[in-house]
């Protein structure tokens, strides 16, 4: 009927209007919501531009460490500009002390380097596994039987002449490996840890040295290791380690030959190479390797060493004490150094 079709419409408008306000109510809560995000998002937004702000990006980081680094080398080559430049005594005695005679013919012996440490350290032969500890150099010239020598033994033989003591470590080569190094703690006489040196180990690191084929060194700057590269022509190349974890920080390619050397060290990254001849003679700096590139060889006259007996075995420059600890054909041997600053005229020790 008409009414009954006139309530079908009414109820028809009524849910119309009902949906219509459902979802109208529901547009308005999404839109809310939308805009909720949307202010969260700006927010968002707007501190990431103020972190980025903040905060370089990663380029700009590393282009700031880098000039950070440049910064650093500069100030360091300042000061090495200013370094010591070593002047061996020309004929006198003064510089040079035999300590005693012990042991075999080629051997080592040295301090630790490391700020309060007066232990002397003494390795006999060019193979074995047993380290001896003194308290100081007394104690090692006396040989006290009353207070002997503490005898370490390492976990594995060392091969050559080439070791160090630094911090309360032993870096030495492992005999019967081409070119392992390893850092023995001397407390426990355990391997903390060990590397293989790139490029090492195929040649003698000195031609009058045949069972060194790694010459570790500590100076200012560090801890080093000394090698022959046949492929660059048997010259020798000095190698920084990381003392903690013996990581490689970098090499360098000297013009320093192998040919004739009987041994080598370093002061404030510059490389001192010691030459003799096949026959026994005078030793004689006569080449040097700067790192900074602030001394060179042909600025440098050749540098005797006072005359001694045949030829050095290892020769350690110690930073504090301003001293080589040689092995002179089983003579335990001490040079002084004498030095003068770069601008400044060098003089005689004496």
């Amino acid at each position: 009927t008409l009414k009954e079709n006139s309530e079908r419409l009414n109820r028809c408008e009524q849910n119309t209007v009902d949906v219509t306000q459902k979802i109208y109510d529901l547009s308005s809560e999404v839109r809310s919501q939308v805009d909720g995000v949307s202010v969260r998002v700006d927010r968002v937004e707007r501190e990431l531009e103020y972190l980025e702000n903040k905060i370089p990006s990663l380029p700009n980081i590393e282009m700031e460490q880098a000039l950070l680094e440049q910064e650093i080398k500069a100030e360091e080559l300042d000061q090495l500009k200013k370094k010591d430049r070593i002047k061996l005594d020309n004929g006198t005695q003064s510089s040079l002390k035999i300590v005693k005679r012990e042991g075999d013919t080629y051997g080592s012996w040295f301090k630790d380097p490391s700020e309060g440490s007066a232990k002397v350290y003494f390795l006999s032969g060019l193979r074995n596994n047993t380290l001896l500890e003194y308290v100081n150099l007394k104690r090692f010239t006396e040989g006290s039987t009353t207070r002997p020598a503490k005898a370490i033994e390492l976990p594995f033989d060392w091969q050559g002449t080439g070791h160090v003591v630094y911090n309360g470590f032993l870096y030495y080569h492992k005999a019967d490996t081409p070119n392992q190094i390893l850092k023995v703690d001397l407390v426990n006489g355990t391997v903390v840890d060990s590397t293989l040196l790139p490029g090492a180990g195929r040649l003698p690191v000195y031609g009058l040295n045949l069972n060194t084929y790694m010459d570790l060194a500590v100076d200012e700057l560090g801890l080093w290791v000394i090698h022959a590269d046949p492929d660059y022509g048997g010259n020798l190349v000095i190698t920084k380690l990381d003392k903690w974890t013996l990581a490689v920080e970098y090499t360098w390619d000297t013009l320093c030959k192998s040919r004739d050397a009987e041994g080598a060290f370093l002061i404030c990254g510059t490389l001192y190479v010691v030459y003799n001849t096949r026959y026994g003679g005078r030793s004689a700096i006569q080449c040097l390797y700067d790192i900074h590139d602030t001394i060179h060889s042909n600025e440098s006259p050749v540098l005797f060493f006072p005359k001694r007996y045949t030829s050095h075995s290892s020769l350690y420059y110690h930073p504090k004490d301003k001293q080589l600890y040689a092995w002179d054909d089983g003579y335990q041997t001490i040079y002084k150094v004498e030095t003068r600053r770069n601008d400044q005229v060098p003089v005689e020790s004496g």
